[in-house]
């Protein structure tokens, strides 16, 4: 399937479960929030340029921010990761093997100990960044460690969980 065509069926997958799905799970415990959405982001093949990360980043985070009611909190932390993106890969594979611009991050493609870093950092900046933005708003620090930590968790077992379940794995070579 044509890389533009998988990428946008993933746009509008990841809005819709975002939005009709997770979006009306209460929190739990007042901590957890589960996201999925930014997931967007982490999948986009590795080739893909800082340029064109950070304004997808943006233009995602906009259309939740504009379903969800929230101005601007997802559009911001999707473009930080966006940007983010890049520096992580880089540190974390082989400069030959990022620069297969066609595979996408996956357990297959990275292995699991980089992928797991890679999901894990990139999550715990996402939402230390978008609890940040809420955070100002009001509430404790307690609560705003609290809620990075419990969410990263929970996001992070979602990812894995949606990763058994479609597949991915291509042979590592």
């Amino acid at each position: 399937m044509n890389s533009i065509v998988k990428n946008s069926i993933r746009f509008v997958l990841f809005l819709l479960i975002q939005i009709i799905i997770l979006n009306e799970v209460p929190p739990l415990h007042q901590f957890i929030t589960p996201y999925l959405y930014f997931l967007f982001i982490l999948w986009l093949p590795f080739g893909t340029s800082r340029l064109t990360l950070t304004i997808l980043g943006f233009v995602f985070g906009y259309c939740l921010d504009v379903f969800s009611n929230t101005p601007g909190l997802h559009a911001a932390a999707c473009t930080l990761i966006g940007y983010v993106r890049p520096s992580i890969l880089n540190l974390l594979l082989a400069q030959e093997a990022s620069e297969e611009l066609t595979k996408e991050p996956s357990v297959g493609s990275m292995g699991w100990g980089p992928y797991f870093i890679y999901i894990l950092l990139l999550t715990f900046i996402h939402h230390f960044y978008l609890v940040l933005l809420e955070w100002l708003q009001f509430g404790s620090f307690g609560y705003f460690i609290g809620k990075v930590i419990a969410t990263t968790l929970m996001s992070v077992l979602l990812i894995f969980v949606v990763e058994l379940v479609m597949n991915r794995r291509k042979l590592k070579r």
